[in-house]
């Protein structure tokens, strides 16, 4: 089993040729740090719309070195930070400007000839305990009266038809979600960036982002608009430690499985698969036939350190098989590949935002907490729309220029960290032993996270 190496998405592709790194100081209009989603997003339709627009990127490492190139796969609509909190009309708008965007990431692959292992299945999270049900069923209540959701609950006979987990309670699905090869995607789009005109470059770390002006360890890049989509990797700009906190995530991916085993779990729809747990997991299958697990494993290090490398602790590893194996009982037979892990970026309120200030130049996007790959799409549009000054609908979103308040101090945030995810795993626990309603352990840990 291979472990970190950044991704299996980038093992099982090869990582591309290194692009030059910024020769020294240069002046353009348009300067965004970070070459994953968000920035190449934002790039590519700078340029779309005004060809003249001098853009650079600049990349600590790679085009998709970080989240981008290390996802679940879930071109999903969900956003973090919650419809509830834009009100009825703000959160319909939200919504409806989501559905559409994993449709506009489909539409964008397909014209640019970018073949992403794309299949548009829906998204499907599965209750396997009472308590569970129970806030699924609470869940899907609630959305039923927010146009655009389009959810469906499912009895576990229905369940098990689109997916054969084992042992579901019941489970809901909505068809707004496809499964996609994150550095597939990833690679194809900073390609498609540089067909348009903007330049990217890489082995270049941003060390400071102010008004006007990007410091790298390579030179200056000095720009009218300075836009920042670094997501996970936020905390090592200098003044930015305690903005977003870098949250890891970790996945495995098995061998093909073999025919009999796929004969027994199904999943011919594409859908990818998740849960109602508190600590939840997230799984597709592969365009070729492997399962690609993920959860929780050490989710903070001290000190906002983001790991580089990818490298997952083996208690994590045999965590998620564990979890696999129990979810997919004719998974047991198949050896796990590849295990990995990321970084995220998390606001203080876990709600994501984007927004840029004219009288500086100095926008942002990101917070996604785990659900990006589709909010990236949007996020670019709507900064591209910002820079260029376009009154568009998406510059008038609810996520457009939210702001929340800076992370604790260390120790406290390390200590808050572990506190919620140790409560989250025991509340989980709890109610896996059949406890009927949600853990008052999980809410406690919800009111303090301000989740």
């Amino acid at each position: 089993m291979l472990n970190g190496e950044v991704s299996f998405w980038w093992q099982q592709i090869g990582r591309p040729a290194a692009r030059p790194a910024l020769p020294g100081d240069i002046d353009v209009d348009v300067a965004i740090v970070g070459a994953g989603y968000t920035g190449l997003w934002a790039a590519y339709y700078l340029r779309k719309h005004d060809p003249s627009v001098r853009v650079a990127v600049i990349e600590a490492r790679f085009a998709g070195f970080g989240a981008s190139g290390r996802n679940g796969g879930w071109l999903t609509n969900t956003v973090t930070g919650g419809r509830e909190r834009y009100g009825r009309d703000g959160g319909i708008r939200q919504q409806a400007a989501l559905n559409d965007a994993v449709d506009e990431v489909i539409r964008v692959a397909d014209a640019e000839g970018i073949d992403a292992d794309i299949a548009k299945g829906g998204e499907l999270n599965v209750a396997y305990t009472p308590a569970q049900l129970g806030r699924m069923r609470r869940f899907a209540a609630a959305e039923a009266d927010w146009p655009g959701a389009d959810l469906t609950e499912l009895s576990p006979d229905e369940t098990r038809e689109r997916v054969g987990v084992a042992n579901p309670l019941g489970a809901v699905w909505h068809p707004h979600c496809a499964r996609v090869h994150p550095a597939k995607l990833v690679r194809g789009l900073a390609e498609a960036v540089e067909r348009a005109g903007a330049t990217i470059y890489e082995n270049t770390r941003a060390l400071s982002i102010e008004q006007g002006r990007v410091e790298t360890d390579r030179g200056v890049v000095r720009a009218a608009h300075v836009l920042r989509a670094t997501e996970g990797f936020t905390a090592n700009l200098r003044g930015e430690h305690r903005t977003w906190l870098p949250m890891n995530s970790s996945l495995i991916v098995t061998d093909p499985l073999p025919a009999h085993a796929w004969d027994e779990i199904g999943w011919t729809h594409a859908d990818t698969l998740g849960d109602m747990a508190h600590v939840y997991t997230y799984a597709q299958r592969t365009a070729d036939g492997r399962i690609a697990f993920g959860g929780r494993g050490v989710p903070y290090s001290y000190g906002s350190h983001v790991d580089t490398d990818g490298r997952t602790q083996e208690r994590t590893v045999a965590a998620l098989t564990e979890l696999l194996h129990r979810a997919f009982p004719a998974s047991s037979g198949a050896p796990i590949a590849h295990a990995w892990s990321g970084v995220l970026g998390v606001p203080r309120d876990w709600a994501a935002s984007v927004g840029h200030d004219r009288a500086t130049g100095l926008g942002w996007a990101g917070g996604y907490v785990g659900t990006g790959v589709t909010a990236t799409n949007l996020a670019g549009r709507t900064l591209a729309d910002l820079v260029l000054g376009r009154d568009t609908d998406l510059v008038h979103l609810p996520w457009v220029g939210h702001r929340v308040r800076r992370w604790e101090i260390e120790p406290l945030r390390w200590l808050a960290v572990k506190a919620i995810y140790t409560a989250y795993g025991l509340a989980d626990r709890q109610e896996a032993g059949g406890r009927a309603t949600t853990s008052p352990i999980a809410r406690l840990a919800d009111l303090v996270s301000g989740h």
